[in-house]
């Protein structure tokens, strides 16, 4: 059964629907279904980790950066302490600095707080992860040897390491499937059934959480035969984020741009990207589309905006406002399909828009849908130097040769 191996992110960052939190706050949901981790605490100061050091009594302690990216230890974020003093000089060696990993972009994320934790002795680490595999509908659990790796370079080195059973949710995860994996992976027979037992426990923090990915890299058994969750990172549906007041509480601003953070006020679906093109589309999945057409037209998104089904001409300028509030965005794509949103609407509001705004950038408008004749005719008597498109492949040539215009 096919189904592809993901950390979370979309093609160009984030996934869209997601919510993600701090390795210290994935813990803390872990040990209340009784996943096995190391002791630790969260300090925001280089005293408070020195007292997390003194209290957690343990040789070694690790210094982790708690920022929502991976990669943190290749990037200088993680270092081991062999003393409470140690570990208050390397904390305030992270703490304040700007980490660069590999999911953060050339411009890194400030560290804010960092996760003092207790060594642990280890023999062998694992990976262990699962995720919705929509070609099946069910819930596949992943396993590999290869801890520690990330798991996308695995899949395509070496896809034969990773193992995988799907969990029908009807029926829930089955100690059968536990002991098919630890088998594959190789495990020792006096470790077999505490692995087993870890790899449920996960299935519930998963089910119950709602969440779209749990990720235990590395998972690792120790020496004394243990199996814990050294790393663990959790992304959340936010679609059913009403259902768990809990953990959209672990919501950080500050792993958020500005204009993601205004979005999350304005409720609009909004995340930052890398490009210089901005886009204002309705529904998810045409927005998709349409930065991967941008893309394909030798452009680069700067957003991803979902408008919704029926914004108002007062979000539409909320969302106009938001886009242009980038320094990046060099041209905007505006691609609307009317059903529910009529289109003359929405010209309405694109044209109100621009003129409060006072637009400067080129805007290329592409309409169809109900009233999309009444639309197009509001564009074209607004006055405004709007590029009209009829086709989506010529929408994003316009928006492209705009961009290389200026």
């Amino acid at each position: 059964m096919p189904t592809d191996v993901s950390d979370g992110r979309g093609p160009d960052g984030p996934e869209i629907e997601t919510v993600k939190i701090h390795e210290y706050q994935a813990k803390e949901i872990l040990r209340r279904y009784g996943v096995p981790t190391p002791a630790g605490e969260v300090a925001e100061t280089p005293e408070e980790a020195r007292a997390a050091a003194e209290r957690l009594g343990s040789a070694v302690v690790v210094v982790k950066a708690q920022i929502h990216a991976g990669g943190r230890g290749k990037g200088g974020g993680v270092k081991l302490a062999k003393s409470p003093a140690e570990a208050q000089e390397l904390a305030s060696q992270i703490l304040g600095m700007q980490l660069i990993t590999h999911q953060t972009g050339p411009q890194g994320q400030e560290v804010r707080k960092v996760y003092i934790e207790a060594g642990s002795d280890i023999a062998k680490e694992y990976y262990l992860g699962m995720l919705l595999d929509r070609e099946t509908s069910r819930i596949v659990l992943m396993a590999s040897t290869e801890g520690g790796m990330e798991i996308e370079t695995v899949a395509e080195e070496t896809p034969e390491k990773i193992l995988k059973v799907w969990i029908d949710p009807a029926v829930g995860f089955q100690p059968y499937q536990g002991r098919e994996l630890a088998f594959g992976l190789g495990l020792a027979k006096d470790v077999i059934n505490k692995f087993v037992r870890f790899a449920g426990a996960l299935y519930e923090a998963y089910m119950q959480t709602d969440s779209s990915l749990l990720e235990i890299n590395p998972l690792v058994v120790t020496k004394q035969g243990d199996v814990i969750a050294l790393d663990a990172k959790f992304n959340l549906d936010d679609n059913a984020l009403f259902r768990h007041k809990d953990l959209a509480a672990y919501r950080d601003p500050f792993e958020e741009t500005p204009q993601e953070r205004e979005a999350h006020d304005l409720g609009i679906n909004y995340i930052t990207l890398d490009g210089n093109i901005a886009c204002m589309v309705n529904g998810a999945g045409l927005a998709m589309s349409t930065m991967d057409i941008i893309k394909l037209h030798g452009g680069e998104p700067a957003n991803f905006l979902d408008v919704g089904g029926g914004a108002s001409e007062e979000q539409v300028t909320d969302a106009f406002r938001l886009l242009t509030s980038d320094p990046n965005v060099k041209a905007m794509l505006v691609n609307i399909f009317g059903g529910i949103m009529k289109c003359d609407v929405i010209a309405n509001g694109i044209v109100n828009a621009a003129k409060k705004l006072e637009l400067k950038i080129p805007l290329v408008v592409r309409l169809q849908g109900t009233n999309v004749e009444l639309g197009k005719k509001i564009l074209a008597e607004s006055g405004l130097a709007i590029i009209p498109a009829d086709k989506l492949t010529e929408a994003a040539q316009k928006v492209v040769q705009a961009v290389n215009a200026a």
